[in-house]
């Protein structure tokens, strides 16, 4: 640079003349930023010469506003952070400035670029004008990392080094600081990503694009989501050149939002099943019970009461009871407006309260209620039918303040009306249950005839537990000449029609029994009878006639289940000769079949619900009656109720059933008939 240090040789010269003729703007100064060496295009740049930027703070070349961000790049330069290149105004002129990318490098004594006096020298300062094009790119650079969550990358494939494009920013901060060495950003890659980001990597450095998106922790620790994409350029070195975009917002929220389509699906499913249990809830106590317990997810509160007027009271149904804290409710007068709930039935208005002191400077009579209460915001529906009249009360109740939506407002309305029909529909069913039940005591014999020489039973179950009407039937009719007629028929159908049926083939059976002693014209009568009236009426049945003084048996089949005899370990099975069922075939006459029954035998004639279902094969079925019955026939009423608590074949139809026991004499009979044929015998 000066006649000293070119003794020392051609190269230094060489140097001096590339530094003077270098084509980008540069100077070397001292700690205190001086310029002592300024090379052409620096000069030419700001049209002075040497002599007049010698000594002069390289810093105030710049415009005004960037004096003091130059200064401490130079501060942070003479420090050893001079990697990073800052973007400064240089005032060409008075009127005029241009953007250059700077870039300083602090030097030692034995560099080549110093000054005379090498203590004294301290930083190289490279100045990069932008053209046009460049000072746009960079402001739109700029404009697309500032204060976003972006950032401008490139990577140098030859030594794996990472750079902002236009400088640090925020997040390029927050995910790497100062590494700039890709192998130490890798490693931060949540684990399950790491392989599928490497391997796309290192498609790369083959020369492919790069897109990913995958989960990084950030220098805090945080875990963040990025979508990075890059193209490659190929040069001397090879470059991936892209865009780092922060998603870690936008896929918090897409799981938020698939988290709330989950849970409205679940609140989705949970109110359509919900409402199937309410529309088919057959009882008031469970329509109560499915408001206060099953309905509470759907809107997160912490307790909920249902109640239903009875004789102008609230009642609340058993369970509510055992719960507790519904005794100072549960028989109030509906008709209370001093309390909300009497205020909702009286208008049918439901009312939400936020709080406490809004339901307690409405309704002041309700706050020593509130006292034992942990609730801090109600919703009282009322639970309404067709008519003008509630039918009950329904309040829902949260643990904090809280604002019914009108969302919740609306499904609440909704479920109790839904609710309001359910028990519309219970109490018509009622009514029709106790009709029905009271026909059917009076068609059914309230004590069957009882004899001192046989022990009779009987049972009679309807295919659901909540009905006490079906369509099976029994009958014990006493009959001349010391014979017992014993019946068990089994109408086609439950319910009401089906009791009514089975009330006018019985009151046929009676009448034609009294007059025929043979019970295949018995139930040719009967069937007769049924098919002349000309409804679509279908019965099995089994009809006996037993000689208590011989034990003969006469047995008239119309489709019935075999009967089961049975003595102490043992049954066997007898399958009397069958015809149609009643009600199908005007002609048909009916085969008597015969056999005895030995004093000390067990004889059960059941429908076919006890012994035959879907599941249950009448074979099976049977064959669990028979052991049964072998084990529990010597007491008729203890055998009875084994067999209905049983039930093989489950409660899915009707079930009658009616057992019969010979007493043992103390001396045995004459000669008794021959059993026929069709005797199946089986050992239990």
């Amino acid at each position: 640079m000066n006649g000293k240090r070119a003794s020392g040789g051609g190269s230094e010269n060489a140097l001096a003349e590339a530094f003077r003729h270098a084509p980008e703007p540069m100077a070397v100064t001292g700690t205190d930023g001086a310029i002592q060496h300024a090379n052409r295009a620096l000069t030419e740049l700001f049209g002075r010469d040497a002599a007049e930027l010698t000594g002069r703070p390289w810093f105030e070349l710049l415009d005004s506003a960037d004096v003091e961000q130059g200064t401490g790049a130079h501060q942070d330069a003479l420090a050893g952070n001079w990697h990073r290149r800052s973007r400064l105004r240089l005032a060409v002129t008075d009127k005029s400035s241009r953007l250059a990318e700077v870039r300083l490098r602090p030097v030692d004594g034995d560099a080549d670029l110093v000054p005379d006096d090498p203590s004294d020298a301290a930083v190289v300062v490279l100045l990069h004008v932008l053209s046009t094009e460049e000072t746009d790119l960079r402001v739109v650079g700029e404009l697309r990392t500032d204060n976003s969550d972006s950032v401008l990358w490139s990577l140098d494939l030859s030594n794996g080094r990472l750079r902002e494009l236009f400088g640090p920013t925020p997040l390029g901060g927050l995910l790497a600081g100062n590494d700039r060495e890709l192998e130490r950003i890798l490693e931060r890659i949540h684990p399950d990503d790491n392989a599928r980001v490497r391997d796309a990597m290192a498609a790369s450095f083959a020369g492919r694009d790069y897109e990913q998106r995958f989960r990084i922790f950030d220098r805090l620790g945080d875990e963040r989501s990025l979508h990075v994409r890059a193209r490659f350029v190929p040069g001397q070195p090879d470059r991936l050149v892209g865009i780092i975009d922060d998603v870690t917002e936008h896929v918090q929220l897409v799981r938020r939002l698939a988290d709330r389509r989950r849970t409205e699906a679940e609140h989705g499913r949970l109110v359509t099943e919900l409402s199937s249990k309410l529309v088919s809830a057959t009882t008031v106590d469970k329509v109560m019970d499915l408001l206060s317990e099953e309905f509470l997810p759907i809107f997160g509160g912490v307790y909920a009461l249902a109640l239903y007027v009875e004789e102008g009271l609230l009642r609340t149904s058993p369970s509510a009871r055992e719960r507790g804290n519904t005794h100072r409710i549960d028989g109030r007068r509906a008709d209370d407006t001093d309390f909300p709930m009497g205020a909702v039935i009286q208008d049918r208005q439901p009312r939400f309260f936020e709080s406490r002191a809004e339901i307690a400077s409405r309704f002041p009579a309700a706050v020593d209620l509130m006292r034992s209460a942990r609730g801090q915001a109600w919703a009282t529906v009322p639970i309404f039918g067709d008519g003008k009249i509630a039918l009950g009360v329904w309040q829902m109740v949260w643990d904090r303040p809280h604002h019914a939506s009108r969302d919740e407002r609306a499904l609440m309305l909704t479920f109790a009306g839904l609710a309001g029909q359910a028990l519309q529909r219970i109490k018509a069913q009622q009514a029709e249950l106790e009709l029905a039940d009271a026909v059917q005591r009076r068609m059914l014999p309230r004590q069957v005839a009882s004899f001192p020489d046989m022990d009779i039973a009987t049972k009679y179950l309807p295919s659901r537990a909540e009905w006490r009407i079906c369509g099976d039937f029994y009958d014990v009719i006493e009959l001349p000449d010391n014979k017992v007629g014993l019946l068990v028929g089994d109408v086609q159908g439950h319910g009401v029609e089906a009791a009514a049926a089975m009330g006018q083939i019985r009151v046929a059976f009676r009448a034609y029994a009294s007059n025929q002693s043979d019970p295949g014209v018995v139930l040719g009568e009967t069937n007769r009878l049924l098919t002349e009236t000309g409804e679509i009426v279908f019965a099995t049945c089994g009809y006996l006639v037993v000689d208590r003084a011989s034990g003969v048996m006469q047995a008239a089949w119309a489709g019935q289940p075999p009967a089961v005899l049975a003595t102490q370990g043992t049954y066997e099975l007898w399958s009397p000769e069958t015809g149609p069922p009643l009600g199908v075939l005007a002609d048909t006459e009916y085969t008597v079949t015969t056999r005895v029954l030995a004093p000390g035998t067990t004889l059960l004639l059941c429908s076919d619900g006890l012994v035959e279902s879907s599941d249950v094969t009448m074979q099976d079925g049977l064959a669990q009656v028979g052991e049964a019955l072998a084990q529990h026939g010597e007491d008729p009423n203890a055998a009875a109720q084994v067999l209905a608590e049983m039930a093989p074949a489950g409660r899915g139809d009707d079930i009658a059933l009616l057992i019969t026991r010979m007493i043992p004499r103390a001396t045995p009979p004459p000669e008794q008939a021959e059993s026929p044929e069709n005797i199946s015998v089986h050992q239990g």
